[in-house]
């Protein structure tokens, strides 16, 4: 924004809600620029307002489903009376299908964490609810995410700086030795890549492994960690010191 904008008064531009328009650039061609910043201004701070009614007004409508859980003793949400009359709260709205959609998903979402904050963890296994919160599972779901890239990362560096293979005739030339550098960040990258796989191992969940899987699923798992160990034990034959003869 230049100086000679800067100093020029902001002009009130009325922005109502009720049977607000869709703005064309044709409307506001003619409009000199210090209205026009004033007018997205206003547009900005009114969608921050709505922004924030928004979310309370379905948090709201989700303490109201609750609610309505509780009378039908339908915690779960999965009766026809229950689902008969949530939809009728929907109906007539208006809006585009992918909206509402859009709103129940989110309403959803907080009648998930709101129910976790009145039941006990035997309450919603009875009621065949899983103890963690949507909020909960969410943050799971960015930190498995953030695991994964770590160990792209890792496996992306060793790849890179892992130097080739060299024939005897270049091991046995001193001159064709990696450099220095080079072999540093080969053994640093090696050592960030255990770090990662570490990390990634203490991801697997206990509950998980044992309520949830079938039979077959925990005996694929099975041979995956026993790859895991045979794969292991071989690196660790090449990272432990030989043992000393008498």
């Amino acid at each position: 924004m230049n100086a000679e904008l800067s100093r020029q008064p902001r002009h009130a531009v009325d922005v109502s809600l009720d049977d607000l328009p869709t703005l064309q650039l044709e409307d506001i061609a003619e409009e000199s620029e210090g209205t026009l910043v004033a007018r997205g201004a206003a547009y900005a701070k009114e969608y921050a307002a709505v922004q924030g009614k928004a979310t309370t007004l379905l948090k709201n409508l989700a303490v109201t489903q609750v609610a309505l859980r509780v009378k039908y003793d339908d915690m779960r949400g999965q009766s026809g009376a229950y689902r008969s009359i949530v939809a009728d709260m929907y109906a007539g709205l208006g809006l585009p299908e992918e909206r509402v959609t859009q709103m129940q998903a989110t309403v959803r979402y907080h009648i998930g964490n709101i129910i976790r904050r009145h039941m006990t963890p035997r309450e919603l296994e009875a009621a065949g609810l899983r103890p963690d919160a949507p909020i909960e599972r969410q943050r799971d779901d960015r930190a498995a995410r953030a695991v994964i890239l770590q160990a792209h990362k890792a496996t992306s560096a060793v790849e890179e700086s892992t130097p080739p293979p060299r024939t005897r005739e270049e091991a046995a030339d001193e001159e064709s030795e990696q450099p220095a550098s080079h072999v540093v960040k080969a053994t640093a990258d090696h050592l960030r890549l255990a770090d990662v796989t570490l990390n990634m191992l203490g991801k697997f969940d206990r509950t998980v492994i044992k309520t949830h899987m079938t039979d077959g699923q925990r005996a694929k798992l099975d041979k995956e960690l026993r790859d895991m160990e045979r794969k292991i034990a071989s690196l660790r034959k090449l990272t432990q010191k030989p043992s000393s003869k008498g």
